[in-house]
């Protein structure tokens, strides 16, 4: 008996048809490619060092307290704060003066103009050894018509806990920790943003920014199934519960986000997703990370991916009764670290 010939394929068992005929072989060839090409992108947007999980937290866990404190002041004792309203606006803007300096960082105000009115980026800086620096950004501004307990009075709160707990440590690196208006819409995308003016002063004066995170709407964790959705097609990609925070970047950021994560998740007691994608994905360019990409420099979003789990995104039910602060909390002591380690030899 003659060996089987593996190139043979029955499909009418008087008529074999050869697998090495060209267009079978190019059929074959093409699938193959794709294939690899899939799984190439896979590796190379999704896959993320580390373990997405839970376990016990090894460093001082964050006070919920103060947490709760930061996000009633904004979305309650201030409530609206945006452009159209900006006596609130300034008035969040003091109230992240008085906190910053309450912790003995040096703080500064950095004015520009839009539409005829003075903005206010507020900066508490943390000198380094050296000149390079690492920049932790959360929007203070809201949407209009809603008070934004989750985007971003939990992004302002983990900012300033984060600042709180940094302030008396020594870094390689200087860190900034930053506080900007205008990133809703409107605004967001325009030179009104004061992410977008912070990062082209930064370029403008030659300043070494190795990184930077953005903390937008980190509030909102929930076990239900089917509560997480994504743009078309990464639902197949990722949980479909929306207990994790996901950090976010593109391709020129991939090997922050990949840093980040693997630090997160060495520490971390919550679960953590990531994604480093090109961008042309529209949704990974929503926040103030964006402006710093359009200015050469590496940054990351960190979220709990708002709208696409959020049911109260951009409405007046976004309220602090809304937010996990224990959750809330374990994100906050995961980035602690994320930025310590940052600040003493990222590359």
């Amino acid at each position: 008996m003659q060996p089987l010939d593996p190139f043979i394929i029955i499909r009418d068992p008087w008529h074999p048809v050869a697998l090495d005929s060209c267009p079978v072989r190019i059929l074959v060839i093409v699938i193959a490619t794709v294939a690899l090409s899939l799984l190439a992108a896979y590796f190379w947007i999704v896959h993320m060092p580390g373990e997405s999980g839970r376990r016990p937290m090894g460093s001082r866990p964050v006070d919920t307290a103060d947490l709760q404190r930061h996000v009633h002041a904004l979305a309650v004792s201030i409530g609206e704060r945006h452009a159209g309203k900006l006596q609130p606006l300034n008035q969040t803007a003091d109230y992240i003066v008085k906190q910053f300096e309450h912790t003995g960082l040096a703080v500064r105000d950095q004015t520009y103009t839009a539409y005829g009115t003075e903005f206010r980026n507020v900066i508490a800086e943390l000198g380094g050894e050296i000149d390079e620096i690492i920049v932790v950004g959360a929007h203070y501004d809201s949407v209009p018509g809603s008070p934004a307990a989750n985007d971003n009075a939990s992004g302002v709160a983990a900012l300033l806990e984060l600042a709180a707990r940094n302030a008396d440590q020594r870094f390689h690196r200087t860190i900034h920790f930053v506080a900007f208006p205008n990133e809703e819409l409107p605004h967001g995308g325009t030179d009104a943003m004061g992410s977008l003016t912070y990062a082209g002063r930064a370029k403008q004066n030659g300043d070494k920014i190795i990184a930077m995170m953005s903390l937008e709407t980190i509030g909102y964790y929930t076990d239900e199934p089917g509560s997480q959705k994504y743009p078309a097609p990464l639902a197949w990609l990722y949980p479909d519960t929306g207990n994790f925070v996901a950090f976010v970047g593109n391709l020129r950021s991939r090997q922050l986000v990949r840093t980040a994560i693997a630090s997160f998740r060495s520490h971390a007691t919550i679960a953590s997703e990531g994604i480093a994608a090109p961008n042309l994905l529209r949704d990974i360019r929503r926040s103030d990370h964006a402006s710093f990409w359009r200015h050469g420099y590496p940054a990351i979003m960190v979220t709990d991916t708002a709208s696409f789990r959020y049911p109260y995104y951009h409405t007046p039910q976004d309220t602090p009764d809304k937010i996990d602060f224990t959750r809330l909390a374990q994100v906050t002591a995961g980035l602690n670290q994320v930025i310590r380690e940052l600040a003493r030899r990222f590359h």
